[in-house]
């Protein structure tokens, strides 16, 4: 018998996305950015996500430090750029409280009428942060392992792409999506459409493309061939490559996915690096937050070949856009609950089991209160390993 996918409630369901935000998100690491955006003492970065402010910033003695992005008089958010610099304090546009770049109160005005406050119980609560190769994770609770540990599996495979090194290229890309997160992170790991949907990558990557899961993270990566493509863009970016020797010969060619869990992804490339992040808004919406890093000092050839990926998974992207609302349109249907789930699905598979051993209520074909009312059963195949 195939296990079966999550059931397509858990996808448009409010009371299912606040467990999410409990069970998952809660606990999850989220990426800031890289710490080359924040070169600079008063320098900064922030996020929201969830009801949740965050804003990393770089102190006079050169450490991140990342705080809730929360004045501690009246809630008033401190910063509201996705990037920029506070100078020396943070300072509330509200009442003009302001914080050392330590996070402790340096300032209250004289006429508020706090002269006997203890400004050292009000200094800004601040966030567990951790830097993984260079990029910056934050966390509301613990719970999972460390970044570092959670990517040990291929940490041996990002080596030769020298992470720490990298800056940002442009600024950060919000795109808004009308479907449940799960989607776009279904989408992102989702083996068997590439060669149906994707004609672009399936003219690069030939039959090379393949996926595997690990505890924490899953890899797709396929290898760019040397037949030339019939698209201009795509063999263009095939001539290009042998010329990229910022990384060595075996990785020019290789295109890399990782997604950690539950919703980071690094698009590793031979010529740049991208983030991607699926920010739950609702049950039906997504804010898909991305940008591209790369190593300074490019050449010619080197800035080409960025071009042509950007253009490359331009069309990708449109693609997968198409997708992922048409699926979110289909989990609407009364005649969906749940469909199988290849053996070679290994990555939506573990993705499932993790699910539901986190939140057992995914284990039902239809929502709680109308699986016991009609003594519905548990979805086949739906028990983790974890849970035996």
């Amino acid at each position: 018998m195939y296990e079966a996918s999550l059931p397509a409630w858990t996808y448009s369901d409010p009371r299912f996305f606040e467990r999410e935000r409990a069970a998952i998100f809660r606990l999850a690491w989220h990426i800031m950015g890289h710490a080359s955006e924040v070169p600079h003492a008063g320098d900064y970065i922030t996020l929201d996500i969830l009801g949740e402010r965050v804003v990393t910033v770089r102190d006079a003695q050169g450490t991140l430090r990342s705080f809730h992005n929360v004045c501690r008089h009246r809630a008033a958010r401190l910063v509201s750029q996705a990037r920029g610099h506070c100078g020396a304090r943070l300072v509330c546009p509200y009442h003009a409280w302001t914080y050392g770049l330590d996070g402790r109160v340096a300032g209250v005005p004289s006429w508020q009428g706090f002269e006997d406050l203890d400004r050292s119980a009000y200094s800004l609560h601040p966030v567990e942060q951790e830097i993984f190769r260079g990029f910056i994770f934050v966390r509301f609770a613990p719970g999972l392992p460390s970044v570092a540990q959670m990517m040990a599996p291929y940490t041996h495979e990002l080596e030769p792409y020298a992470l720490e090194k990298l800056v940002p290229q442009g600024r950060v890309t919000l795109r808004p999506r009308p479907v449940n997160w799960k989607n776009v992170a279904d989408n992102y790991a989702d083996g068997l459409h590439i060669g149906v949907a994707h004609p672009g990558l399936t003219r690069l990557f030939g039959t090379s493309y393949r996926i595997e899961a690990r505890d924490w993270v899953d890899k797709m990566s396929g290898d760019v061939q040397a037949v030339p493509s019939t698209n201009w863009s795509e063999r263009a970016y095939q001539r290009l490559l042998p010329a990229l020797t910022e990384v060595p010969a075996d990785c020019r060619r290789r295109w890399a996915y990782y997604k950690l869990w539950p919703n980071v992804a690094f698009d590793v490339y031979p010529d740049q690096v991208d983030f991607m992040q699926f920010i739950p808004v609702s049950p039906t919406e997504t804010l898909i937050r991305e940008i591209a890093y790369v190593l300074p000092g490019a050449n010619r050839e080197m800035r080409a070949a960025r071009y042509l990926n950007w253009r490359i998974n331009r069309q990708v992207n449109v693609e997968d856009t198409v997708l992922i609302e048409g699926v979110q349109g289909g989990m609407a249907s009364s005649c969906y609950t749940t469909g199988p789930l290849s053996p070679k699905e290994v990555c939506l598979r573990a993705f499932a089991d993790r699910m539901r051993a986190l939140i057992p209520e995914a284990r039902h074909e239809r929502p709680p209160s109308a699986s016991s009312q009609s003594h519905d059963s548990p979805v086949s195949g739906g028990h983790s390993k974890m849970e035996r």
